[in-house]
């Protein structure tokens, strides 16, 4: 069939109604410009200043020395439970890395005494019920959400694997085949890889620094489990927030109901001992990439001490401050030399780490990092300028009301001070700790911390960049992905 192409070509007139609107449009347009007022630079806004107080929440103690925090909300008809054990990957024993982890993700998997792992996952998603387990170095926390109407069946379960896991075979089985291959997929990530190795170098010494491998999960047996089980999870080690629809007498009844009949060992787990401050060396990650990957760490103060203030206002300064900080500036914005760049302050209770990020092309990782020391220089040896400071510090308290901005984060945040054993009174003081900080006290606190032979650097990246580091520095330390 022959298509006449002319006969497609339709015309047609725009409506007068539609000219109407489009002139209406632009003058309403033009009259609101002429109205506005000019655009502010925010930094010259001024503002009442903010004033907080952290909501009291409800603390019980048991006797037999499990701790209850209560927040009650009545907005949804929903419970949110969060039990934290002091447990972590710091106690795993050598030779068995990992099995704190296997433990916790077996007793959500692998059932409880009279029901199954399988049923135990029906019974949950019937109720429409959320539980999640994670652990890290030095807690282990089960969260757990239900309906109000499915509270008292969904607590029995939630009671249950706390108390009696099973630690079904064939979960383990499977919890151990996944963790293997968690692990051999992470030398195709190069930031968690490069993440991993440099957590292990800045807690050398440490137990707090082995690494979960496939041969320490090979080595974990289901005994495993339910020695790490017994000597961890019980009532002294274990501490819970409840929030959400339930009055507080209602949350004591519960609690009671359950586990007032559980009783703890008479001894409990001593911590490993602290991390240990390291001497500053070089140590080179070789992997084949188009882009280096730059850490460099410090030892720095832990919540304890007065120069944990002071040292928050310097991260926010040096790199965790967004697109204002200087790391951030500097280098990515000013030199374009970086793809990902910030630091990071990790302060616990009796130690903390600082460390400083890039993600660069090859070419440029030499100059990348020596930006980067010569930005934390410049903490030590050059004044803070008033301006920056204040910046930081509002930035800072301004920020921290969206700590608590749910009941479950406000409860959570009150069990942490004590589970760190911090002072009680930690919270309400914050604001006014970081608001006393002068720019005498943090740039001492980088004269103190941030010293460079005690700079602990991890690059990963090609072979020559290496040759490039050791042209330049001399001795650098290669080393390899420990799986």
């Amino acid at each position: 069939m022959k298509h006449n192409v002319g006969s497609y070509n339709h015309s047609f007139q725009i409506p007068a109604v539609f000219w109407g609107i489009v002139w209406l449009l632009i003058s309403f347009g033009q009259a609101l410009a002429a109205s506005a007022t000019p655009t502010q630079n925010p930094d010259v806004i001024h503002y009442e200043p903010l004033s907080f107080e952290p909501p009291r929440v409800e603390r019980v103690h048991f006797e037999n020395g499990l701790r209850l925090y209560l927040f009650p909300d009545r907005e949804l008809p929903l419970i949110q439970i969060k039990a934290v054990v002091r447990t972590g990957s710091m106690y795993d024993p050598s030779g068995q890395e990992g099995v704190a982890e296997l433990t916790a993700a077996t007793m959500r998997t692998g059932g409880t005494v009279g029901m199954t792992g399988d049923a135990v996952d029906e019974a949950l998603e019937s109720m429409a019920a959320v539980f999640q387990v994670s652990v890290n170095r030095e807690s282990a926390i089960f969260s757990f959400s239900i309906l109000k109407k499915d509270l008292e069946r969904g607590f029995d379960i939630f009671s249950q694997t706390l108390r009696r896991p099973s630690f079904e075979e064939k979960k383990l089985i499977l919890g151990k085949d996944l963790k293997i291959e968690e692990l051999r997929r992470i030398i195709d990530d190069p930031q968690k890889l490069a993440f991993r190795e440099f957590g292990r170098l800045m807690h050398a010494g440490s137990p707090r620094g082995r690494l979960v491998t496939r041969d320490s999960v090979r080595a974990i047996g289901r005994d495993d489990l339910i020695r790490c089980h017994k000597l961890f999870v019980h009532p002294r080690n274990i501490m819970i927030s409840i929030t959400g629809d339930i009055g507080s007498e209602e949350a004591k009844t519960l609690i009671k109901k359950h586990f007032a009949d559980w009783t703890s060992p008479e001894d409990l787990p001593l911590p490993p001992p602290l991390p240990r401050p390291q001497e500053g060396n070089i140590f080179f990650l070789t992997k084949d990439l188009p882009q280096s990957i730059v850490l460099i760490g410090w030892s720095a103060p832990p919540k304890k001490e007065s120069l944990f203030y002071p040292f928050e206002v310097l991260d926010f300064m040096v790199g965790s401050g967004g697109f204002r900080s200087r790391i951030f500036q500097e280098i990515r914005t000013d030199m374009g030399l970086a793809y990902s760049t910030g630091s990071f302050y990790n302060a616990k209770p009796d130690y903390g780490l600082f460390g400083a990020y890039a993600v660069t092309k090859s070419e440029s990782t030499l100059k990348v990092t020596s930006k980067i020391g010569d930005i934390i220089r410049a903490m030590r040896e050059k004044p803070i300028p008033p301006q920056e400071l204040e910046r930081a510090k509002r930035a800072i308290l301004n920020s921290f009301i969206f700590s608590f901005t749910s009941a479950e984060q406000i409860a959570f945040q009150k069990l942490m001070i004590e589970y760190d054993a911090l002072p009680d009174d930690f919270l309400e003081t914050y604001r006014r700790n970081i608001a006393r900080v002068s720019a005498m006290d943090v740039r001492d606190t980088a004269v103190i911390n941030l010293t460079r032979d005690k700079a602990i650097h991890l690059i990963v990246g090609r072979d020559d960049v290496y040759r490039d580091f050791v042209h330049r520095f001399g001795t650098v330390i290669r080393i390899d992905a420990t799986f």
